[in-house]
């Protein structure tokens, strides 16, 4: 079609201009020449017009046939494509079919051998209920005979089997339980077995016992009649103004201060040096020479409380209590220094919060603080650990410390887990050898206790505490007691020994049963 339309236009202009060329060659008779010309011109231009047209439609021809073939090629290949694309669907569709079908076969023969199997089991069943009423009615039976040659019924026969199984089982886990506890305490004590004995390696300390009086010794034995005065007057002054007692008997050199109050004591040493020192010894310069000394004592006992403090390393305490701390330089507890035992007591304890990984410097303090009770500047009715926690509080102490304080006799409940450590290492710190003097009353009171406690179990013939109280031996009647109630009491009153009683270390509790067997040869 733009073939056609481009010989066309060529053709129409070539018609024009020969039109053209025509029209001047009428009009102008001297132009004929170049109308002819002009017509050669015109044939030659159309000539070219229809030669150009003839080969655009022969190239535009071509082209399309090529584009027709590009085009046929192409959807040749599309075609093949999808020919094989539904060639391969049909292949898979026809193995799921087949596999489909092989599926299907399988199910109905399944379905088929079930059903052979549902009757068999079917009939399987029907005999094994018939099997089961002829054995109840056996079983039935064999009861009868069985009931009849013991004399008793099958359930007084399964009550007695219970209680006898009961009784086994409950001797078996009686034994058990001991096995139980005796591993776990042998597992839950052995870190804190090494925490506790390398806490007590690693502290040193001086065994030094107080007692209730001091020798003060003299150049000569003619300054007891200066020290006695006229009728007693000098010692009466003395004792009034210092609150102890002064003995003055045949001991050569040597003069007894006797009080009970370490720091009164040591103020009459003190006043009763400086008297003899001075050598005017009356009643008024004893009392003045008492005055002074207490007033350097005070100030003695505020030097050893900052020293103290200042060696372990507290800082901030209230000076109140530093004050208390020097005092306790002066008193004593069952015969150990109160000092040297709360020091003691504060390093155990700043030394067991760091193994555990606690705060040391706040357990040091609990641990120099514990005892402050012992101390006051007034008599109370509370018991020295409610005192010390009611100090410790008024002095604006850490909550810690305060209930490490107040529970470390288990008077209230450790909320604080530096408490526990409070506790043990004034345990440790009282109980390690030469630290106290144990009264022998108390001692043996405490024997005769356990030898009580013992006593008070059924099956008991004697029951011997030995060894300082450390073990306890209890002997049995063997006709009441069998070997396995031996272990079971042997626990018993372990247990109630640990819970009623209080004891330094562990007691070992051993049950003996002996069986005899007499006879006499006549």
């Amino acid at each position: 079609m733009n073939i056609t339309i481009g010989l066309l236009i060529g053709v129409g202009l070539a018609a024009c201009i020969v039109g053209i060329l025509i029209g001047k060659l009428i009009f102008s008779k001297n132009t004929r020449i170049r109308i002819q010309e002009a017509e050669q011109q015109a044939q030659k231009i159309l000539a070219e017009a229809q030669l150009a047209a003839e080969t655009l439609k022969e190239k535009k021809l071509l082209e399309a046939k090529e584009k027709y073939l590009q085009l046929k090629a192409e959807y040749e290949k599309e075609v093949l494509q999808r020919n094989q694309k539904l060639a391969e669907a049909e292949n898979r569709i026809k193995q799921k079919e087949q596999s489909l079908n092989q599926k299907t076969e399988n199910a109905q023969r399944q379905i088929q051998e079930n059903e052979a199997l549902k009757e068999n089991l079917l009939r399987q069943l029907e005999l094994v209920n018939q099997k089961r009423t002829e054995l109840e009615k056996h079983q039935e039976e064999h009861i009868r005979r069985l009931e009849k040659v013991a004399g008793m019924t099958a359930e007084e026969a399964k009550a007695q089997l219970i209680e006898s199984m009961k009784e086994e089982a409950r001797t078996q886990a009686m034994a058990y339980l001991q096995e139980m506890m005796e591993e776990a305490k042998a597992k839950a004590n052995k870190e804190a077995k090494k925490i506790i004995i390398q806490t007590i390696q690693r502290t040193a300390a001086e065994q030094t016992i107080e007692n209730a009086i001091t020798v003060f010794n003299l150049e000569s034995d003619e300054i007891k009649g200066q020290i006695i005065g006229r009728e007693g007057r000098n010692i009466r002054a003395l004792e009034a103004a210092t609150g102890v007692d002064l003995i003055v008997d045949d001991t050569p050199e040597a003069i007894v201060l006797s009080c009970f109050d370490p720091l009164r004591r040591e103020v009459a040493r003190l006043s009763l040096q400086r008297l003899i020192q001075d050598g005017r010894i009356h009643p008024a310069r004893i009392e003045e020479v008492v005055e002074k000394t207490k007033r350097q004592l005070e100030e003695q006992v505020m030097e050893i409380g900052e020293r103290t403090v200042i060696e372990l390393g507290i800082h901030g305490m209230h000076p109140e209590l530093i004050r208390m701390v020097g005092k306790m330089r002066f008193r004593s507890s069952y015969g150990q220094n109160l000092l040297m035992h709360s020091k003691e007591t504060a390093n155990l304890c700043a030394i067991m919060a760091a193994e555990l990984g606690l705060n040391p410097k706040l357990a040091k303090r609990a641990g120099l603080l514990h005892d402050i009770g012992k101390v006051p500047d007034e008599e109370s009715e509370l018991s020295h650990a409610l005192l010390g926690m009611k100090l410790a509080e008024k002095y604006n102490e850490h909550p810690a410390v305060v209930n490490a304080i107040g529970a470390h006799h288990d008077e209230i409940e450790m909320t604080y887990v530096i408490a526990p450590i409070v506790q043990a290492c004034d345990a440790i710190s009282g109980a390690r050898p030469g630290a106290r003097r144990e009264m022998m009353q108390s001692y043996l009171q405490r024997i005769k206790d356990l030898e009580t406690l013992a006593m008070g179990f059924a099956g008991v013939e004697k029951a011997y505490a030995i060894q300082a109280g450390r073990e306890l031996r209890v002997i049995v009647e063997s006709d009441k007691v069998s070997d396995s109630d031996a272990d079971r009491l042997s626990f018993e009153i372990a247990q109630k020994i640990q819970n009623e009683m209080q004891f330094p270390g562990q007691i070992k509790v051993t049950v003996i049963r002996e069986k005899r067997a007499i006879s006499v040869a006549r």
